[in-house]
């Protein structure tokens, strides 16, 4: 009989088994384990957690300890003192701040900086999300590489997957020399996305310090483009090269600084005092503007009366029309609390662009400007104004149109530049959009200017004048000189019978009346009461809903 406790073959199998599990299972295929000598020092957890911490303290400052001085007195922030600036506090998260070059040419393998001179990530602006890359000149001078690129490309990817503004600080000497064709290709990656992401979001675009050569397409594709007085330059060729080909001197303020770009090339959308004003200017702009084209803008609870009555409208328009008035204050007496953020503000000034709120809702304001050239549409304004009318359509932001336009710019000048082709810009522009639009005609509004202005025949949604509205092909002098020449030529007295023509020519054309029997204009209402009656016409316009034909795209007259 077998004593309790089992059998002794069991108690053997047992042992034996305990023995086999102390030993390491071997698969076929697997590499022997075999334990670390006792000696050998074992890096701990917290040694490397240290480590980490050293490598993102010293990715804070690669350009070394005197690169923000040296910013500071060429008087400019540094890359990370400008983000600090513009994103929301504490919301910046930075990525690849590890990223280094792979170039081995030129002595560059002895010096890797982490980040390779831009800094990428995200973050908010007033609670919302944004993408941006800050070129840092502290590192090769924020030239641009290959790593450099792909850093930047790869955030320009996620603000478009992700729906949000994409904002790039340039601060860069150019392309880097050293990596040659690669850094060449960068720069055509990102072109490729600045197009992609046209018209899906916000592109934005802050020159703080040098931008030449084919860095400067990329802010010309973007949706706006901020300077800095004295500090910021854009250029294609440089002053050296300009004077070796053509032997004309010129500096680099003169050729390419901010004033230059925002008064006679229209580069610059805006320009700032310094980097601070500049960047409070970028926040300012994003607060009437939508995340991205499936998004309405950011609407606020209005605090001003939307059935305010402006009296001083009614006294803004002289008496005669030939004297001049400010468009400005038109505008200021209409949209809430006065508050305009006008866009080329030096540029093309005979027409006035810009944002502003009605009802707490962001619009887009376009008005011919009668204090300069009479507010006649030229070269310069057309093109300044049809982008913007685009710009407006592909982000869902109702358009304001006030006119009063006595043609187009006559000469040869204006000719033979091309204003034919330049003039149908804004005309297709208007065409095409689906936006709610509404139109004011102040006081002239003659020939095919008036249709290019966003008239009811490019089917604006709604078309108010004021009484002071004179509707025609042309004024009435000139009118009247072609039509009844040979009568005032015949005339007993020519002066005394153009007179007469001229007052029965204003009594039946000069007025919106003629206009208004015919369904051009909806109604023709008191300036004082523009506010309220636009007010009423966009909340109407709110749910509008219109489909267009299908098509790849249109053939604008670029």
């Amino acid at each position: 009989m077998l004593k309790r406790g089992g059998s002794p073959r069991a108690k053997t199998s047992k042992a034996a088994g305990a023995r086999l599990s102390d030993r390491p299972v071997r698969l076929p295929g697997m590499a022997k384990v075999t334990k670390a000598p006792a000696d050998v020092p074992t890096v701990t957890v917290e040694e490397r957690v240290e480590e980490l911490r050293r490598k993102k303290k010293a990715a804070l400052t690669p350009g070394g300890r005197d690169a923000a001085g040296k910013q500071h007195e060429r008087g400019k922030l540094t890359a990370r003192e400008r983000l600090d600036l513009l994103m929301d506090k504490g919301s910046f998260v930075e990525t690849d701040p590890f990223a280094v070059h792979r170039s081995h040419d030129f002595g560059l393998d002895r010096k890797r900086p982490p980040g390779d001179g831009v800094i990428t990530g995200y973050g908010t602006i007033d609670g919302r999300k944004v993408f941006v890359a800050s070129q840092d000149f502290a590192v090769f001078g924020g030239s641009m590489g290959e790593v450099n690129a792909q850093k930047v490309c790869k955030v320009m990817d996620l603000a478009i997957q992700t729906g949000a503004p994409f904002i790039a600080i340039n601060d860069s000497g150019g392309a880097r020399i050293q990596e040659g064709a690669a850094s060449l290709a960068g720069y055509g990656y990102i072109f490729e996305r600045n197009v992609r992401a046209s018209g899906v979001i916000p592109q934005i675009s802050v020159i703080m310090g040098p931008c030449a050569g084919g860095a400067v397409y990329s802010p010309a594709i973007t949706d706006f483009t901020f300077m800095v007085k004295e500090t910021s330059h854009m250029f294609i060729t440089g002053p050296d090269v300009i004077k070796t080909v053509t032997g004309e001197e010129v500096s680099m303020e003169e050729l390419g600084g901010a004033m230059t770009h925002a008064s006679k090339s229209g580069v610059a959308s805006f320009v700032g005092e310094d980097d601070e004003d500049v960047l409070q200017r970028v926040r300012y702009l994003l607060s009437f503007l939508p995340s991205n084209n499936l998004e309405d803008p950011p609407a606020y609870a209005a605090t001003d009366d939307p059935a305010r009555l402006e009296d001083r409208l009614t006294h803004l328009i002289p008496d005669s029309p030939k004297e001049p008035y400010d468009m400005h204050e038109v505008i200021r007496y209409i949209v809430d609390d006065g508050e305009f953020l006008e866009v080329f503000p030096l540029w093309a000034m005979n027409i006035v662009i810009g944002f502003a709120r009605l009802d707490g809702r962001s619009i887009g304001i376009i008005a011919n400007q009668p204090k300069v050239i009479a507010g006649t549409l030229d070269i310069e304004a057309s093109e300044k104004a049809s982008r913007f009318v685009r710009f407006c359509d592909a982000f869902n932001i109702p358009i304001l149109t006030l006119v009063d336009v006595p043609g187009f710019l006559p000469g040869t000048e204006q000719e033979y530049h091309g204003i034919i082709r330049h003039g149908a810009k804004l005309l297709y522009a208007f065409a095409e959009a689906t936006v709610p639009r509404m139109t004011v005609i102040t006081r002239k509004a003659y020939g095919g200017a008036y249709l290019v202005m966003n008239s009811k025949h490019l089917r604006a949604d709604v078309s108010f004048a004021w009484p002071t509205a004179e509707i025609a092909v042309m004024g009435a002098e000139g009118a009247v000189n072609i039509v009844f020449r040979k009568e005032i030529d015949n005339a007993a007295d020519p002066v005394a019978k153009r007179a007469d023509l001229i007052d029965e020519y204003k009594r039946k054309f000069s007025t919106p009346y003629a206009a208004a029997e015919r369904g051009f204009i909806d109604d023709v209402i008191e300036p004082a009461e523009t506010r309220p009656r636009l007010i009423q016409a966009l909340r109407m316009l709110s749910t509008k809903r219109e489909s267009v034909p299908a098509r790849k795209h249109g053939n604008i007259p670029l």
